[in-house]
């Protein structure tokens, strides 16, 4: 299997103002999809499976205060992979790659007798 991860960090809560800053960002909605570039499900497309969550922004210190117009998707994804850390995003890729193993390569069937 080759498989490809796909982050979004696109969707974010902001406080619509905080010691007079204007959209502050405070959480991040995130979702991880993976998707195998060899094996296709029963309808022809990629085999894929996400999980998502959500990053909590500490907003107490904002003198590093980016205004929201500025801030990037780069940004927000370091956010994220600061909060997950190295080893909750290798743990969230094994997951994922063990739900596509499993519809690539079933261990159980289920079977409805007399249809």
């Amino acid at each position: 299997m080759a498989i490809t991860y796909l982050w979004d960090v696109s969707h974010v809560e902001t406080y619509p103002t905080v010691d007079s800053n204007a959209d502050v960002i405070h959480k991040v909605d995130w979702t991880l999809t993976a998707t195998d570039g060899v094996n296709n499900d029963s309808t022809g497309i990629p085999v894929s499976s996400q999980t998502g969550g959500q990053t909590v922004i500490d907003t107490s210190d904002l003198s590093d205060f980016v205004a929201f117009d500025s801030i990037t998707i780069a940004d927000v994804q370091a956010w994220v992979d600061a909060d997950l850390g190295a080893d909750m995003i290798a743990e969230l890729k094994v997951g994922l790659d063990t739900r596509i193993a499993a519809v690539v390569t079933p261990t159980t069937v289920s079977k409805i007798i007399g249809a």
